[in-house]
């Protein structure tokens, strides 16, 4: 479905957590009535296994959707936001730094999400998700040309992403177990 319109502008399904910005976004798409235009299905529990269907739902949502939702949850990072990229759903992530170190060093302290900054991610950072409506308002404005471009650019850059990884963790686990040819 990547030249072809796609039924919803954004989704989301997930857990929302007591006391996150989950409860934020589901408030912001509640107040705008954007739950009518994008794909919103949630619970308050986290299950550990999904079942095929709703597995099913998930990709469908995926396919079916321009933009992808990516709150916090209990990291920074998720795998949905890599999920998206597979689909051509471009994440909507949200920029803010969960508790604890990760991602904080010396030189990006409180900076997360640098891997995907640094690689060129084209994705939609946000701050707040009070910001959602006026994005969705623009989102609703892009041609289906504009829209085909960008998901071209996010399956392309997805695709050198995955390969600049591949190629760091061959690089680092020959160096760190192979031996070291000493010439001779």
């Amino acid at each position: 479905m990547l030249h072809t319109p796609r039924l919803y502008l954004c989704n989301f399904l997930g857990t929302v957590y007591k006391n996150s910005s989950r409860e934020t976004l589901m408030e912001v798409l509640r107040q705008n009535e954007l739950n009518k235009v994008c794909w919103i299905s949630t619970r308050e529990e986290w299950w550990p296994q999904e079942t095929n269907e709703s597995l099913r739902n998930y990709q469908d949502a995926l396919l079916q959707s321009d933009l992808t939702l990516c709150p916090l949850g209990v990291n920074t990072e998720c795998y949905r936001i890599y999920e998206a990229c597979s689909f051509g759903s471009v994440p909507v992530v949200e920029d803010v730094m969960t508790p604890g170190n990760c991602g904080n060093s010396s030189m990006y302290y409180n900076a997360p999400l640098q891997l995907l900054k640094t690689m060129g991610a084209p994705f939609i950072f946000i701050k707040n998700w009070r910001e959602l409506s006026a994005l969705l308002e623009k989102e609703q404005r892009m041609t289906l040309q504009q829209k085909i471009q960008r998901r071209k650019k996010l399956m392309e850059w997805y695709r050198y992403f995955k390969e600049q990884m591949r190629q760091k963790f061959i690089s680092t686990l020959e160096s760190s177990f192979l031996p070291k040819d000493k010439g001779g």
